[in-house]
């Protein structure tokens, strides 16, 4: 897994992330987008307009102060209200698709967004009871844009052994920056787990129902997303 940021990497999470998640959603039922999600106060439907939202700020460049504030995120959806669940979808899929060029010339200032664009499509599919939440086609290069995104967003150096893959995933900051604890650093932490639960502890999703082990580290301190 890669060890320094790849500007292309945040695009093509969401392009592949759209492709397999866009027509999950035109298949939906009405209904579906009235289901709650995991993000407090949230439905579907308001998850997807605050991501069509962000991506269509993204792509327009329109970062006016506290753009991403809990108060702007309810304003941007309050805003789409009357749009119907198509024209949600439509703004999704257009922003997943053009706004990966724009992230990728940001320097990395813009990569923690396409990251958590997929996290909520994770949010969307455990709400619709849909196999693969926070895992699915994405969940690789989901997991090198964490590493990256951890290393700027992150106070927390831990190495991961994810189930199943060859070799350990590093996420935090790097050991000859930090420190170690001779130096008046921290200590690496450890996990062991499959990838979708690192996701969820990164991103402070909710942890029932799944196995792993964390040394060196508290849960609560990994999430990065507040």
């Amino acid at each position: 897994m890669a060890d320094e940021r790849d500007p292309e990497l945040p695009g093509l999470l969401l392009r592949t992330e759209r492709d397999v998640f866009v027509p999950l959603l035109r298949e939906a039922d009405g209904r579906d987008f009235e289901l709650r999600t995991a993000c407090p106060g949230w439905t579907v439907r308001d998850v997807l307009a605050h991501c069509g939202a962000a991506l269509t700020r993204v792509v327009e460049g329109r970062f006016e102060r506290g753009v991403f504030s809990p108060e702007a995120n309810d304003r941007d959806i309050a805003e789409r209200a009357d749009w119907t669940n198509a024209r949600i979808v439509d703004e999704l899929e257009r922003g997943m698709t053009e706004a990966g060029a724009v992230i990728a010339a940001a320097g990395g200032v813009m990569d923690a967004i396409a990251l958590g664009e997929w996290v909520h499509a994770g949010d969307v599919r455990e709400a619709f009871g849909a196999e693969g939440a926070y895992a699915g086609v994405g969940l690789a290069p989901a997991l090198d844009l964490l590493a990256a995104v951890s290393r700027k967003r992150s106070p927390v150096p831990l190495t991961a052994r994810l189930t199943g893959a060859d070799g350990e995933l590093r996420l935090g900051p790097e050991d000859p920056e930090d420190g170690g604890p001779e130096d008046g650093g921290r200590e690496r932490g450890r996990y062991a787990g499959d990838g979708a639960t690192l996701i969820r502890l990164y991103a402070g999703r909710p942890l029932t129902g799944t196995r792993y082990e964390l040394a060196g580290a508290r849960e609560g301190e990994l999430n990065l997303f507040g």
